[in-house]
């Protein structure tokens, strides 16, 4: 069905017209849109919708930037986007990955399943076999594959997170792509991440109708072991790659302390961590928070990745 222009009517009883201002609008916000993806600085090589898996009739891509010149290896950081685990897309953290190319890195921003339809742990199980297809096709793309990290906002934070504090547990390694492959990573930056999910409830107002989607169960007694083992808090160990954690302490979605938890768990496990707050932060950041958020990351992964050169 054609909706007609909206009209109104003048003081002198004309009608006015909206339907060409309207049109201008769009055109004009088409056209941005369509100038900020292509203006590509010539420093970076931009490489998207890279397939590299297909699973449960899927087909996952990633989208790929790297320094333009230079031979490498580069350090590399993939970039998981956030969404409540059931919305979001890759593209989402393009403009990072292009930042993150112009000060030395490779960067990929990643497909991963969704629930409702996919349930836990397929967002995982996929983060991981990223990991591991970024690693097997290192040469092709001047990946360093002993320099690798993750870093991502809300359930992306959480899922960069998790793979810190899964290293070495096979369980969530999946059963797709690359499985010669390791899925470790070296490092990893989570923003506004829920450590704990059984403290999401009472504080995420979406939290039931979110973990029926995600778990396909709300939090019991009988469901709360299912709460806990996807909850990176629980899975901490001395084997946990060193963790940044960014985390605006106006969060009224996941709150700030779910950040300070984790930071303490990894401190008596003497993981290298480092909590940062964005003071009057909201759980999506923006403007001057975003930047403050951006430049921890920056540094922290400088200083990670410069360390392990050095060894």
């Amino acid at each position: 069905m054609i909706t007609r222009p909206r009209q109104r009517q003048s003081d002198r009883g004309h009608i006015v017209i909206t339907w060409t201002s309207a049109i201008c609008v769009i055109m004009t916000s088409m056209m941005t849109a369509i100038a900020a993806d292509t203006a590509i600085d010539p420093a970076i090589q931009w490489l998207p919708d890279i397939a590299f898996a297909e699973v449960a009739g899927e087909t996952l891509e990633l989208n790929l930037a790297r320094p333009a010149t230079g031979s490498g290896p580069f350090p590399t950081v993939m970039c998981i986007h956030g969404g409540g685990f059931s919305g979001g897309r890759r593209q989402d953290c393009d403009d990072l990955c292009r930042k993150f190319a112009l000060r030395g890195y490779v960067a990929a921003t990643i497909d991963y399943r969704l629930s409702p339809k996919h349930r836990w742990p397929a967002h995982i199980h996929d983060c991981k076999a990223a990991i591991r297809w970024l690693r097997a096709n290192a040469v092709k793309y001047a990946i360093d594959i002993d320099r690798i990290a993750s870093t991502g906002s809300s359930a992306g934070g959480h899922l960069s997170q998790f793979l810190a504090v899964t290293n070495d547990v096979r369980e969530f390694d999946g059963d797709h792509t690359c499985l010669d492959q390791s899925s470790r990573v070296n490092c990893v930056a989570a923003w506004a991440q829920a450590s704990d999910f059984t403290r999401e409830y009472g504080v995420w107002k979406e939290a039931p109708e979110a973990f029926r989607g995600f778990l396909g169960v709300e939090l019991t007694a009988q469901t709360r072991r299912l709460h806990v083992r996807a909850s990176p808090l629980f899975w901490v160990t001395p084997n946990a790659a060193p963790t940044l954690l960014v985390h605006g302490t106006a969060d009224q979605d996941v709150l700030f302390v779910q950040s300070v938890w984790i930071h303490e768990r990894l401190l008596s496990a003497e993981v290298e961590t480092r909590l940062v707050p964005i003071e009057g932060g909201g759980h999506g950041l923006t403007g001057d928070h975003l930047q403050q958020a951006e430049q921890a990351t920056f540094d922290f992964f400088d200083q990670q990745f410069r360390k392990a050169k050095k060894n």
